[in-house]
């Protein structure tokens, strides 16, 4: 796995939290950034999901052709043409 070198600056006090929580979990520092990194990054992504859902939610949608013609107007539309 491929690694880059983040220098960050904590205050004292975040510092000591995040010392405290490698030793709550018994792992380096390094592993709890980069679990912390993983947690945000995936809580960030629930929202942005969540805000997607809203909003196809509140769209008003026109009566959905059956499955075939739904298939036949994608093709001309997209000009598919024959696929080997």
């Amino acid at each position: 796995m491929a690694t880059e070198r983040l220098d960050i600056r904590l205050d004292r006090d975040r510092h000591r939290k995040l010392r405290e929580l490698a030793a709550r979990y018994q792992v380096p520092v390094s592993e709890t950034v980069r679990r912390l990194i993983d947690r945000g990054h995936e809580e960030w992504m629930k929202e942005r999901r969540l805000r997607a859902v809203q909003e196809l939610g509140m769209m008003s949608v026109e009566d959905v052709p059956d499955p075939e013609t739904l298939s036949k107007q994608l093709d001309r539309t997209l000009d598919i043409g024959d696929v080997p």
